[in-house]
């Protein structure tokens, strides 16, 4: 996977990167905003793949259903998240205001 993102844009967890990945054989790109790439990266590491087995994964699974990649993707974490799956992240970068709130 790589990471084809404007380095001027920083690593704001709003900011938009696109990434280049391959899925059945094929290259494309999915812009998703920094905040759901890391995310991605923890389930990941959870369950021992590369971010892009993750994603073809993900896209396997839509079968027929297939929707856009980029908005499956962000629905995957969200269920994620409701599954308490983000829930032990405490590695991922802290939303503003966040900080103080975990420092109380």
């Amino acid at each position: 996977m790589s990471d084809t993102g404007d380095a001027a844009m920083g690593r704001s967890a709003h900011a938009i990167r696109k990434r280049s990945v391959t899925i059945a054989g094929h290259r494309t790109s999915v812009s998703l905003e920094q905040a759901f790439w890391d995310a991605l990266r923890v389930v990941a590491d959870a369950r021992g793949r590369s971010v892009a087995a993750l994603i073809a994964e993900i896209d396997l699974a839509q079968g027929r259903d297939r929707a856009n990649l980029s908005s499956a993707l962000r629905v995957f974490v969200l269920e994620q998240a409701r599954a308490g799956m983000l829930d032990s992240a405490a590695h991922l970068p802290p939303q503003a205001g966040e900080e103080a709130t975990r420092r109380s």
